[in-house]
């Protein structure tokens, strides 16, 4: 599978562009230092850090010490779609709730 093809999945899964970049480098290559990672992918350190705050919230980035290590990508993408998936059920719930008032109307 190409890079952006991996790319466009992370993407249309939540993660923005950087992140995905971030998260892809990351489970390529092993723990990696910010620093390091703002280096090898020419980002600036805020954005990286910004990117693993996120990553980390997401649960497919943890941290130990100064090193970032990312899941396995099907562990990911498993994570990534159940959060997808609830979402979808928020929603859904949301739509059930509105129209029910809606109708009382």
């Amino acid at each position: 599978m190409s890079m952006e093809r991996i790319i466009s999945v992370l993407t249309s899964l939540g993660l923005s562009r950087s992140e995905a970049e971030v998260y892809i480098y990351t489970a390529n290559r092993g723990p990696q230092k910010a620093e390091d990672l703002a280096k090898s992918l020419n980002f600036c350190k805020s954005t990286v850090y910004f990117c693993l705050k996120n990553l980390k919230n997401k649960q497919i980035v943890s941290k130990d010490n100064v090193t970032y290590s990312a899941l396995p990508f099907e562990k990911a993408l498993d994570l990534l779609i159940a959060r997808e998936k609830k979402q979808a059920n928020q929603l859904q719930e949301r739509k059930k709730r509105l129209l029910a008032k809606k109708n009382k109307e």
